[in-house]
């Protein structure tokens, strides 16, 4: 019970303090597999939405349970490859924030739609974080390498996601409805 207090504080707190997206570093030089790694835990806005992806899946069971979660680093790659390429994509900042509030409320609600539009859904916001990361690649990093990073960082990301929702259902839901919260901040900012 008590870890289930301080998580749900914590939650809470999180989403009191949420700023606009900000799961991107400028400027930095020289990346590679470590910084890639290390990248997404330095935005709230991924972690958020990540870790609200491994609780949805969760939720939804088998195959929900490895096919969000094998579906979102897959796409975000893609999205990654178009960032870097330059190829514009719209509305990346607002879909982060979007992904935010939307999975949130997935999780809240507990929806339990067919796994295919789960699927779609975390896709499209996949994207989005994808697009975010291949556009702020930092210069003279080795792509592969840093991309790796970001993909194995956020695939842990999910898997806290899915061993959290081990717990009490209703904590999960108030973990949800906390990362909700923060999307409409970081929508509201």
């Amino acid at each position: 019970m008590r870890r289930m207090i301080l998580t749900l504080t914590g939650a809470v707190l999180a989403a009191m303090i949420a700023t606009g997206a900000e799961a991107h570093t400028f400027g930095a030089t020289g990346a590679g597999f470590d910084q890639g790694f290390l990248h997404p835990f330095s935005g709230l806005d991924h972690m958020l939405a990540m870790v609200a992806v491994g609780l949805w899946a969760a939720q939804h069971g088998r195959p929900g349970i490895w096919a969000l979660p094998v579906a979102f680093p897959a796409v975000m790659a893609v999205g990654g490859l178009l960032g870097w390429a330059g190829v514009a994509v719209p509305a990346v900042e607002p879909g982060i924030a979007a992904s935010v509030l939307v999975l949130g409320l997935a999780v809240a609600f507990a929806v339990r739609p067919p796994v295919w539009i789960g699927i779609a859904l975390v896709a499209v916001f996949a994207l989005f974080h994808g697009h975010a990361h291949g556009t702020e690649l930092p210069e003279a990093a080795g792509p592969l390498a840093y991309g790796l990073g970001f993909v194995m960082a956020t695939a842990l990301l999910h898997g806290v996601g899915i061993v959290a929702r081990l717990g009490p259902r209703l904590a999960a839901r108030g973990a949800g409805a906390a990362v909700a919260a923060s999307g409409l901040a970081l929508i509201l900012a």
